[in-house]
């Protein structure tokens, strides 16, 4: 152990004990606070290719997250994790929810475009229209993790992508939830 790392010396069971990093230390405290806080940043993000099912269940936890006065952060999407988060949150509180896309609103499918009528915050970047959208998506899954408090995503366990994202949410000391849907 390095000289100037702190430890603490925590019983565990009898007599013994047990070291305690302080990096780890703080970094639980700082969950735990964001655990309780009563509004928050949550961050919703997953797989297009979902049965409807699935869909359901993601738009009623988006409906329920923002009717208790968090904001949601998602990206568009015309199906799946996406689309369900933005009907959710449309439902309960359309200025409580943020769509960060990928490139520009112009960019997307025409059914992304009309699901995105009457979204009051859309975060658009032109700077990345020449980017592949697997790039540009890439990009967009940081920016929104960067913008949140937790992240909620929704994936299978061969889903490359959204593995890298939850990961670079927990080095990120985000609170991390994930659902595996298959």
């Amino acid at each position: 152990m390095a000289d100037d790392e702190k430890t603490i010396m925590v019983p565990i069971e009898g007599n013994e004990t047990e070291e305690v990093n302080h990096d780890t230390e703080d970094s639980l405290a700082h969950e735990l606070a964001t655990i309780q806080q009563s509004s928050k940043k949550i961050a919703i993000i997953g797989s297009r290719n979902l049965p409807i099912t699935h869909q359901q269940l993601i738009e009623t936890i988006s409906y329920a997250l923002t009717n208790s006065g968090n904001t949601i952060i998602t990206s568009g999407g015309s199906c799946g994790t996406n689309a369900a988060a933005i009907r959710g949150a449309m439902k309960a509180n359309p200025q409580s929810l943020i769509v960060i896309l990928p490139q520009t609103i112009g960019q997307q499918p025409s059914d992304v475009q009309d699901q995105l009528i009457g979204v009051p915050n859309i975060i658009e970047h032109p700077d990345r229209a020449m980017m592949t959208l697997a790039d540009a998506s890439r990009i967009c899954n940081r920016e929104i993790i960067d913008e949140c408090q937790q992240i909620v995503c929704f994936l299978s366990h061969t889903s490359g992508t959204l593995h890298k994202a939850v990961a670079y949410a927990e080095e990120s000391h985000k609170v991390v939830t994930t659902f595996y849907l298959d």
